[in-house]
């Protein structure tokens, strides 16, 4: 299984077992004395055995040694390398460098592991044009619990799904193209995530200071991407995300500027970008009758008839337990107003046979066709990240599985109510202080931006199709 084996091969060389040929990188060196042949195999398997012996910590499956500066660690049968960060002890990156889907630029993927029970799997493109002066974007797919990966492969990654999830192609029009991008898939249990003990988050705000750790450790390992403008963009349930993590970014900048530590970056939070955003349920909720039945691209053919007037007498109780949850802010208020705006407003939607995604187009939820997400490439890519040395190269155990959208997590963010907050309240200070809003909604989704909050200075591109 590729990516594995040079694992022993790599351990026998920082104990200076074996002279290992020049090489620049660590993992080249393991590489190249691996090719060497079944004998040193055998030989580093052997050392590998009294090696651990002497270096074990204490931890199932795990060892750690340094080479030239630098921690490794080896878990799983997988190279990473090691990296902490004094102001943050809970926290750990484990990393490694893959070559697929654009071979062409520097990748690092790997783990933010938060108190060894939560583990958050990220994939790193630098921009194939001047990665020194480019800037820095962490993307987020909504769900919530759909991965990051999803938005990887099907929209605006280096690479994009194909041929049934055997292969990937390149995408001429990546946003690394022109910027250095994360994929960060989180909550734990999204995507590669996972979390141990039944550990789960299932609240925007408590997710914002994970990822805010996890840029910590990012920038502090890899500075040169530190002085970039960062921009946060996300879509679909990301609008609850991205502006709970900026306001997180923000107020963590704040406290530096009081209190300087060197040992942290200030993260230059340039901009939110939101792709057909959740940010404000008092008013998008509203908006979905307007939109099923007078938008652009009617789901029902009688703006007057009884499907569009039974969507409008939901109007006011939804709005009704919205109120609720922005006056109250807990689960007890917000979970109905989630359950019942979604099942009463957006569930007929679902029923019609349409792509909620986009209306135009039919959708066949049988797994032989477009899939229960509407696009059969979802599937693809299940397909493509379950293979075991994709999983390897990107520093995953290949007993893990990947899946698109855990729908447990999304669960558990609905009945936590966290989807109906206020997240658009949290971008007048962003705003105020500098930092900018893109918001961009198409117009043959069904979560389209019909409304907006007055007091905000927001800045709109609505794109066409």
């Amino acid at each position: 299984m590729k990516g594995l084996l040079p694992i022993s091969a790599l351990l026998a060389t920082s104990l200076t077992v074996y002279a290992a040929p020049p090489a620049h990188n660590i993992l080249d060196s393991a590489q190249a004395m691996f090719s060497s042949g079944e004998r040193f195999q055998s030989i580093a398997s052997e050392w590998l055995d009294d090696a651990k012996k002497s270096i074990l910590r204490g931890k199932k499956n795990m060892d750690k040694w340094y080479h030239e500066g630098k921690e490794y660690i080896m878990q799983d049968n997988l190279l990473y390398e090691f990296v902490t960060h004094p102001g943050f002890h809970n926290y750990n990156l484990r990393v490694t460098e893959p070559k697929l889907c654009d071979p062409s630029v520097k990748q690092y993927s790997g783990y933010l592991d938060v108190a060894e029970d939560k583990h958050l799997f990220f994939w790193f493109f630098e921009s194939r044009t001047v990665p020194a002066d480019a800037p820095l974007i962490l993307w987020l797919n909504g769900g919530p619990g759909c991965s990051s990966t999803t938005g990887l492969l099907f929209e605006l990654g280096p690479c994009n799904i194909a041929d049934n999830g055997r292969n990937v192609t390149h995408n001429p029009y990546s946003w690394n193209s022109e910027a250095n991008i994360i994929f960060l898939d989180q909550p734990v249990d999204v995507g590669y995530s996972y979390a141990e003990d039944g550990t789960a988050v299932s609240s925007s705000p408590v997710a914002g200071k994970d990822v805010y750790a996890f840029l910590e450790l990012f920038l502090n390992r890899y500075p040169k991407y530190s002085k970039a403008p960062f921009h946060i963009a996300a879509e679909s349930y990301g609008g609850t995300y991205a502006p709970n993590f900026a306001s997180i970014i923000y107020k963590q900048n704040q406290e530096l500027l009081a209190a300087p530590n060197p040992h942290l970056k200030h993260i230059n939070l340039a901009s939110v970008i939101l792709a057909n955003g959740l940010t404000d349920p008092y008013i998008q909720m509203a908006s979905v009758p307007d939109y099923a039945c007078e938008g652009p691209y009617p789901v029902y053919d009688d703006p007057e008839g009884p499907q569009c007037q039974a969507l409008r007498t939901k109007v006011p109780t939804c709005q009704r337990l919205v109120k609720s949850c922005y006056n109250f802010n807990s689960r007890f208020t917000c979970m109905p107003a989630n359950v019942y705006c979604n099942t009463q407003l957006f569930g007929p939607l679902m029923q019609t046979g349409l792509n909620p995604y986009d209306v135009r187009r039919k959708c066949d939820r049988s797994e032989d066709k477009d899939g229960q997400l509407c696009y059969k490439q979802m599937g693809w890519i299940e397909t493509w990240m379950n293979e075991p040395s994709n999983k390897a190269a990107l520093g995953v155990n290949p007993e893990r599985t990947f899946e698109s959208c855990n729908m447990q997590v999304n669960q558990a963010f609905t009945m936590n109510g966290d989807g109906m907050h206020n997240s658009a309240a949290l971008l007048p200070e962003l705003v105020e202080n500098g930092v900018r809003l893109l918001v961009y909604a198409g117009n043959a989704v069904t979560v389209v931006l019909l409304a907006l909050p007055k007091h905000v200075a927001w800045s709109r591109r609505v794109a066409s199709d």
